[in-house]
């Protein structure tokens, strides 16, 4: 079976190598970045010309190699698991106003049902977070009905 290992970036500002399984490489160069604290095993090597990347290509070859024997030996990185992000409040409260609703999204993935749980707590005000529930909800839940 065929697994992505690497995979390449483009953006504005830079391009990157992003490796799926990043946090399980040693990345003896500390090149290696996290895009967002929520990212938890992708890394990536971010270039903004070429020249940089003819320099390292010594260096990107041997991170590549890493990463295919990271595959080839099966290792997985941990997630945490969904249990582990606190359900914020606002969230919870329409889950008690609306059982079916928490049963609704139980039924989502669990890659979505984090998405939504980061979305909701990002905000530092409660009624920020409250206006994000509401929006989602409503909508998601129009379209359940």
């Amino acid at each position: 079976m065929r697994k992505n290992i690497v995979l390449i970036h483009g953006f504005k500002e830079y391009c990157a190598l992003l490796f799926h399984k990043g946090a399980l490489l040693q990345d003896a160069h500390g090149i290696l970045i996290q895009q967002t604290e929520n990212v938890q095993g992708a890394r990536q090597i971010r270039f903004t010309n070429v020249q940089e990347i003819v320099e390292m290509e010594t260096i990107l070859k041997a991170y590549i190699y890493e990463a295919i024997e990271v595959e080839k030996a099966g290792l997985e990185v941990n997630f945490k698991k969904n249990t582990e992000f606190l359900i914020p409040e606002e969230l919870q409260n329409k889950f008690d106003e609306i059982p079916a609703l928490k049963t609704a999204f139980e039924a989502l993935t669990p890659g979505r049902q984090r998405a939504y749980i980061l979305y909701f707590s990002e905000p530092k005000q409660s009624k920020t977070r409250e206006s994000r529930v509401e929006n989602v909800c409503s909508k998601f839940w129009v379209e359940r009905d």
